[in-house]
Formats: structure tokens, C-alpha cells, sequence
């Protein structure tokens, strides 16, 4: 126990005794044995690592690996909600804190990284290779399994295979879906956003990628017109950190200046409105006034012809003038007897004959009956509801009744077809 090295713990404060360090190149010389046997290889590694290009190599690669963790760190809800009030994805901080330059390693990298892509689904054969390294691969597996069963009695591939294969855990698998769900929605929350000018700038910018786009597709290929694209989605961010109080105050006049022209433009379209209100109005009153005119005249004048009449001798001795008369034409003439009596009291309900409506009626039986316009006698006019009608007289017959005429006196008879 007495030869025993010394404890650290154990060791007195007053102790002398030195404990090395790495920054001891001495120490390390001495003490660090060389891989290969050889002191001096050991030295001329340890001086290269201890150079200034090596110290900077390590500084930049910790700086790198601090923006990467702080990037995939940065994958949290905002607190800012879209105009309808539905929450961000941690997509939206992720993508703000790659493409704001916060991180500019991790963003650099990662803009080179996409660049590499595009020219290698361009210039390189992937999906080949990747057919390639997949024949080869079975192809190896099969033939060591082939020629192990036929010389060894035992494959050599089946000895490599793991006693349970792999499987991705349902954790990693639903953290994966829960990250490509969350990608997808931020996309098509971004469209949305743009879609229905959440941000009027935003969309404005949009616009204007999509109508360049629409021109230079005709001549760019389509990795091309990606290039492009990749290129301003990273470089405008970096340009507006580096000149930021430049652009905001050229953007601060563009405002004004666009502000100050649209008040303008309403001021002269509220003028001119009123104007063409005024207008309208004038013509509206003007044609009102002369529609009423036309009214009044039309209904002061009269529209209809008059007609005279002569007066008409109860007699009979008066007669009708007409309006037109035609040479050898004489009118006829009319009595009060060739009319019936108007009735003065209304029909006795029952009473179906005209003798009996005027028995009934208030002459009292002494009103003459109605006069026939034929044959000059009064004839009773029979009901031919009546047991005794007589029947009607067919025109077509040798007996048929004389019909008076208009324009005698004597009644012509019927001539038989």
C-alpha cells in the first residue's frame, strides 16, 4: 500500500506536487505514447492541432453546431394567429429563423445544400444509381447465399441476418407523421394567407413571382426557373438585413407618395360624382317638367270626335240623323210602340212567361203586351218552357213566317234556298 500512487483527494495542500495539464506540450510528449512507436510523429500532430487554422476549424464547427441546435430548437408555436384566428405551425418560426440570416451558417449551408440538389436532379443519373447500387446489393446477397448453401451446406447471407429485424417504433413513426402534417399545414395556410391578401404586400409579391414565372418558363428549363427561385427565396431576405434602414425608408416614401396620390384620385372622383349627381338631377327635373306639360295638354284636348243627334219627337215624327249617310239610302223610322216597356219593379221569381211577368207587375195587368216586330199585330211571345210552344219555323221551308224588313213596310217572305 505503500507504493501506491497518490490520490488526488489524498494529496496535501502543501503539497509541491504538480499535476500536469494538456497544455503542458512537454508532458504530453512524454507521457503520450505515439500510435505508431515514433515520438516525433506524435509532436508534429499535436502542434497541427494546437495551430491557429486548427483552433479556427473547431471554432467555426462549434459555432455551426450552436446555430444547428438553436435552428431545430426554433420548431415552436408562434403566438401570432392568422386573421381568422387559427394558430401557426412551428414550421412558420422554423422557416422565419432559417431565412431571416440569425443562423447565417446553418442558412447557408442549408442554401448550398439545396443549390447542390437541384444541379445534381439535373446533371447527375440518381434514380440510375439508385438502381443500380439496388441490383448490385441483391445481387451479392444472392450469389453469397448460392454459393454458401452449395460448398458450405449453410448461406452466408442468412448468418448476417439479425435474430429480429428492424422496425421503426410507433413514436418515431407518429412524431415523423406529426412533422410532415405540420409542413403540409403551413403550406397550405400560406396560400391561403396570400390567396385572400391577409398581407397586401405579400400578396403583391406573390403576384409578381407568379406573372414572371408565367413569362420566363417559356425560355427557362424548369430546374432552371427552380434555381431562380431558390436563389431570391434566400438572397432578398439577406439583402433587406444588410440595407434594412435604406429600404424601409424608400418603402416609408413610396407609402406616402402612393398614399397621397389615392387621396387625390378620390378627391377628384367624389368631385366628379358630384357633378354627374348634379347633372342627372337637372336632366331628371327638366324631363319631369315637360312630361307633366305633355299631360296637362293632352288631357285638356279632346281625343274623341263628337257626335250630334237630332232630337227625338215622342211622336215619332223625329228622326235620327246619322254621322254618314249614302245617296238612295233612307233611314227607317221608329215609334215607342216598337219597344217594350223597361220594367219598374224587379221579376217575380216563379213567373217564367212575359204575359205573366206584366200581370204581375205594377201596371196591373193593363200593360200591352210587347208588340211583334212582325206582321204589324201584337203577338204574345210564347215560353218554350211552355206545354204549348209552338216549334219554330224552319227557314228552309215552303211555310216559313215572314220576316219584316228593315226598309219597308210590307213583309217580304223568305226566299227557300
Amino acid at each position: 500500500m505503500e507504493n501506491a500512487p497518490p490520490q488526488l483527494g489524498n494529496i496535501p495542500q502543501y503539497s509541491e506536487m504538480s499535476i500536469p495539464t494538456l497544455q503542458s506540450n512537454a508532458y504530453n510528449s512524454a507521457s503520450k505514447p505515439s500510435a505508431n512507436g515514433n515520438p516525433s510523429m506524435q509532436n508534429a500532430k499535436d502542434s497541427m492541432m494546437s495551430s491557429p487554422v486548427a483552433e479556427s476549424v473547431k471554432d467555426q464547427h462549434a459555432k455551426t453546431t450552436s446555430e444547428f441546435r438553436n435552428l431545430a430548437d426554433s420548431r415552436t408555436r408562434p403566438d401570432q394567429t392568422t386573421a381568422t384566428g387559427q394558430p401557426l405551425t412551428h414550421y412558420h418560426s422554423f422557416f422565419y429563423k432559417l431565412l431571416s440570416w440569425e443562423n447565417p451558417r446553418a442558412t447557408g449551408i442549408s442554401f448550398l445544400l439545396s443549390v447542390a440538389f437541384i444541379f445534381a436532379a439535373r446533371y447527375l443519373p440518381v434514380l440510375r444509381w439508385s438502381f443500380k447500387v439496388l441490383y448490385i446489393a441483391l445481387g451479392i446477397t444472392a450469389t453469397a447465399e448460392f454459393v454458401g448453401k452449395t460448398a458450405l451446406s449453410q448461406g452466408l447471407t442468412s448468418s448476417f441476418r439479425p435474430k429480429k429485424y428492424y422496425t421503426i417504433p410507433r413514436q418515431s413513426l407518429e412524431n415523423m407523421l406529426g412533422d410532415v402534417e405540420q409542413l403540409v399545414n403551413f403550406f397550405v395556410i400560406e396560400f391561403q394567407r396570400i390567396l385572400f391578401a391577409e398581407n397586401l404586400m405579400h400578396t403583391g409579391a406573390a403576384f409578381a413571382a407568379a406573372l414572371v414565372s408565367y413569362w420566363l418558363i417559356k425560355f427557362l428549363p424548369l430546374w432552371g426557373l427552380s434555381l431562380m427561385a431558390v436563389s431570391i427565396i434566400y438572397i432578398a431576405p439577406l439583402i433587406y438585413t444588410n440595407n434594412k434602414e435604406l429600404i424601409d425608408q424608400q418603402m416609408r416614401n413610396a407609402s406616402q407618395i402612393v398614399n397621397s396620390q389615392a387621396s387625390q384620385v378620390k378627391d377628384l372622383a367624389g368631385h366628379h360624382t358630384a357633378r354627374a349627381t348634379e347633372t342627372v338631377k337637372a336632366y331628371a327635373g327638366d324631363y319631369s317638367a315637360k312630361a307633366q306639360n305633355y299631360i296637362g295638354s293632352a288631357r285638356g284636348r279632346s281625343t274623341s270626335p263628337e257626335v250630334n243627334t237630332g232630337s227625338t219627337s215622342t211622336s215619332g215624327s223625329g228622326a235620327n240623323h246619322p254621322v254618314k249617310s249614302e245617296p238612295g239610302f233612307s233611314p227607317p223610322s221608329y215609334s215607342s210602340s216598337d219597344f217594350p216597356h223597361a220594367p219598374k219593379q224587379e221579376p217575380t221569381p216563379g213567373v217564367m212567361s212575359h204575359d205573366d211577368q206584366y200581370a204581375q207587375s205594377q201596371f196591373g195587368g193593363q200593360a200591352e203586351p210587347m208588340q211583334s216586330q212582325y206582321g204589324g199585330r201584337a203577338e204574345p211571345m210564347q215560353s218554350q218552357y211552355g206545354g204549348q210552344a209552338e216549334p219554330m219555323q224552319s227557314q228552309y221551308g215552303d211555310q216559313a213566317a215572314p220576316t219584316q224588313s228593315q226598309y219597308g213596310g210590307q213583309a217580304a217572305p223568305m226566299q227557300s234556298y
